[in-house]
């Protein structure tokens, strides 16, 4: 099964500083028929104006992971942690028994950018919050793991049996992605036209894929891809 959700069907709010698109039920905008995939529980594709931001706001039994696709967020919580995350680059929140933190762009360009909730297997746990750098070089042709809580996959930790990867794909070229029995794959491009399975897609729409051994996405311009996979 595989289910593209065109970028113009997705929810929509505009709050001048923050123009979001949300690909599952989300604050003012709800749909039951999108009410998450597997353990993927939240997918925003946020546009945030320059000098602007989240202010202070608490979470509790998240995992949150924020893919920049441009510009820069800021990051800081309750706990101490203070970073600054750069385009192509990923950082993981742990929200355990309860954090507080705000994402601010303190550029002076817009930043955009993917956040993604997904619901950990377990409540509760001492909260976190890490941060790596991606270079997309390293990830030309092929995915690579960002954030997982797969035994044996070295990269951001997260409390959930789920998989965030990235791929950079030259047009004409193809990647695949084996997904397991019994599991979901949820895939945006960034940016670029693709074909998944023979299916086209444009950037930013939402293909959502389960009961499918392997993915191959097909790159008909450059692309820039993000994938989760989780059961």
């Amino acid at each position: 099964m595989i289910d593209i959700r065109k970028f113009d069907t997705l929810g929509h709010a505009n709050h001048g500083w923050l123009d979001a698109r949300h690909h599952f039920s989300f604050a003012n905008y709800y749909d039951e028929d999108r009410m998450g995939w597997g353990a993927l529980r939240v997918w925003n594709d946020d546009a945030i104006a320059a000098q602007a931001g989240f202010p202070p706001h608490p979470h509790r039994d998240m995992e949150i992971i924020t893919y920049v696709r441009t510009g820069a967020i800021t990051h800081r919580d309750s706990m101490g942690n203070s970073g600054r995350t750069e385009a192509g680059d990923v950082q993981v929140m742990s929200a355990g028994t309860g954090v507080t933190h705000s994402e601010f762009n303190l550029e002076d360009e817009e930043t955009t950018l993917f956040q993604i909730w997904i619901m950990p297997d377990r409540a509760g746990g001492n909260p976190g919050w890490g941060a790596r750098q991606f270079p997309k070089a390293d990830r030309s042709g092929r995915f690579v793991t960002l954030a997982s809580g797969i035994e044996g996959d070295d990269v951001l930790p997260i409390r959930a049996d789920a998989r965030v990867a990235a791929a950079t794909v030259n047009a004409g070229e193809s990647v695949s992605y084996d997904l397991g029995d019994g599991r979901h794959a949820y895939l945006v491009a960034a940016k670029g036209r693709i074909r998944v399975n023979g299916l086209n897609a444009d950037p930013r729409d939402g293909i959502a894929i389960r009961d499918v051994g392997t993915i191959i996405v097909e790159a008909l311009e450059d692309a820039e891809l993000v994938l989760v996979d989780s059961l």
